[in-house]
């Protein structure tokens, strides 16, 4: 069974480099994705290692999205994948590895899918309608949240899509573990005090 001591936090950014990550770890974050695009293997290896290293002292977690094989070889210790990537990523050799695995789902046959890796969480999206991600899903919404964490049961459960400060409550109170984040940070007049803002919001959530 997955381990649900699983290091996640009611605040899930979703950032695109190492840069991003120091600057969320230097406030107080505790577990962030790390989604990189259109860089060479060597460069998502570098990426991800100054991740690691920026992350280290305070043990946040780093979450790999995509990029197992990369996360595999420099010793992260969680990766995200999409659906698309379970039709290539070695499931079996991250598990030996002691590596957690998030799966994102969007339709019923996606989370039974899922569900058959035993992964230690599951994502869910969009929520709302996003600007950041073209998934080819419509917004799933409240009901849909309290639908998969009844299927899912003790799995942790990452809402994702179209989710600001001002919706975050009623997801969790939904049945969602964390709330991804991504355009609310990055496209915020001030990052910094938008930041400090979700990660007192978290602990307030516990």
């Amino acid at each position: 069974m997955p381990n649900h001591h699983d290091g996640l936090n009611p605040f899930y950014p979703i950032v695109p480099d190492a840069a991003w990550v120091r600057r969320l770890v230097a406030r107080g974050t505790r577990c962030i994705q790390l989604r990189i695009k259109d860089k060479s293997s060597d460069d998502i290896r570098c990426e991800i290692i100054g991740a690691l290293d920026a992350a280290a002292p305070s043990r946040a977690i780093i979450i790999v999205n995509d990029h197992w094989q990369e996360a595999l070889d420099v010793g992260a210790t969680y990766v995200h994948l999409g659906q698309e990537d379970l039709d290539t990523a070695d499931i079996k050799a991250l598990k030996a590895k002691g590596i957690r695995v998030g799966l994102s789902t969007h339709t019923e046959a996606e989370l039974n899918r899922a569900l058959a890796y035993t992964p230690d969480y599951v994502a869910l999206g969009p929520i709302y309608p996003t600007q950041s991600k073209s998934t080819g899903h419509d917004a799933q919404g409240l009901d849909r949240i309290r639908e998969w964490k009844k299927k899912i049961g003790a799995i942790p459960l990452v809402a994702i899509g179209g989710i600001t400060f001002e919706r975050a409550p009623a997801v969790i109170a939904a049945g969602a573990r964390s709330v991804a984040i991504i355009s609310d940070i990055t496209t915020a007049a001030n990052p910094d005090a938008r930041i400090d803002a979700w990660v007192n919001w978290a602990k307030s959530v516990g």
